[in-house]
């Protein structure tokens, strides 16, 4: 296990300087260097996550990041982070944790946590949520279940101590959020191909149009956001943040990986799958050197991973609550199917849903997927 030696006490010093930024991005290689499973997301991306000129995301977010040390050994880190659009659509003063990684030491996790409170309740919050990566539409939640198994792409990983240490320090579950398996070879049950036919007169389902990217992905934007609208914690996505993702995906997956249902010529519903990243670059160590890129090229384009991810869905809501609705699932889905299998993938992780969003739940698993791993958001009145 992932221990820290108390032979210094700990120490919080905010990140500052590139060097300071440096070791906030590698320390989770020495968290989890005796953990086979774990996947070293890549510092490139990293960097770009957490450069307030790179990520729109810091067009409505304030934001500090700190380093836990002992002695000259960096320990820990974490971020805190007031969501100005949180505060817009919710009218509370919610402000958030989040990129926390530590060593095994109840000293660090209290550490840490109360710099994180003390800088949000010095701006006039008055509550926690969290951990946020650095919004609720990126990598959030503590790993409380699903260990074993390698984090897929924008998914946090963590220890099995992470949630303990953090429930020592007064926060307690805000909600539970699922990630479920799915192999690519299902079959589909009755009920779906009876829904299909029977709204085939109104459903079109087609790929993401490349000639009109942008006017697309505004499309796909206003889908979302209405489409998410009445879960837990829901934040908007803006336009540049919805651009910037999808000028990402547009040099990492073909066009019919995004699929688009139209009912009676209006867009309804969409879904996103994305090849693993982190199974093409398991051995890359978070570097991208030059042998490094073609590797990655090489697997992303020439030979697929074997597993994918689905990122993004939604379903407006006007659909939600009758059978158009699943229909509408179900037919992205179906589609999304044929299309990852015909590059070589083999299974997929649905991620991540929300444990009370049954009506989602009951569609997927209707379909053979399965809860495989748990990630939960905590909660702590400052």
């Amino acid at each position: 296990m992932a221990t820290a030696q108390p032979t210094h006490p700990i120490q919080i010093t905010p990140v500052e300087s590139t060097r300071d930024l440096k070791q906030f991005i590698r320390l989770p290689h020495a968290i989890y260097a005796e953990r086979a499973e774990w996947r070293a997301p890549l510092h490139l991306e990293r960097r770009m996550h957490l450069s307030e000129k790179q990520n729109p995301a810091f067009e409505h977010l304030e934001w500090q990041a700190w380093l836990a040390w002992r002695g000259d050994a960096p320990v820990g880190r974490i971020t805190a982070q007031i969501d100005r659009l949180r505060q817009t659509e919710h009218g509370d003063h919610v402000g958030y944790f989040g990129m926390l990684e530590a060593f095994d030491d109840p000293a660090i996790f209290a550490g840490l946590l109360t710099t994180a409170e003390s800088w949000l309740a010095e701006r006039g919050m008055q509550a926690v949520h969290g951990p946020f990566n650095l919004t609720i539409n990126e990598e959030c939640g503590i790993l409380i279940e699903g260990f074993d198994t390698p984090p897929m792409m924008m998914m946090p990983h963590g220890r099995e101590y992470y949630a303990p240490r953090v429930e020592s320090e007064g926060y307690d579950k805000a909600v539970d959020m699922l990630a479920y398996w799915i192999d690519l070879d299902f079959a589909h049950p009755a009920p779906m191909r009876r829904l299909l036919e029977r709204y085939a007169p109104r459903m079109q389902i087609r790929p993401i149009d490349r000639s009109r990217y942008a006017e697309e992905l505004e499309t796909l934007r206003d889908i979302f956001n209405d489409a998410w609208s009445n879960n837990w914690g829901f934040v908007p996505f803006t336009e540049a943040e919805f651009q910037d993702m999808g000028n990402t995906l547009k040099l990492l997956i073909a066009d019919d990986l995004v699929q688009i249902a139209e009912v009676d010529g209006q867009p309804a519903a969409f879904i996103v799958g994305l090849p693993n990243l982190n199974e093409a670059a398991r051995d890359l160590n978070g570097r991208l050197s030059p042998l490094g890129l073609a590797k990655l090229i090489w697997r992303l384009k020439l030979r697929s991973p074997e597993s994918s991810r689905v990122p993004l869905m939604g379903v407006r809501t006007a659909y939600q609550d009758g059978p158009l609705g699943a229909a509408l699932a179900f037919g992205v889905i179906a589609a999304l199917q044929t299309n990852l299998r015909k590059y070589g993938m083999a299974s997929c992780e649905l991620s991540w849903i929300l444990e009370g969003n049954k009506g989602m739940r009951d569609i997927i698993e209707r379909l053979g997927a399965y809860p495989y791993k748990t990630y939960r958001i905590y909660q702590k009145t400052l």
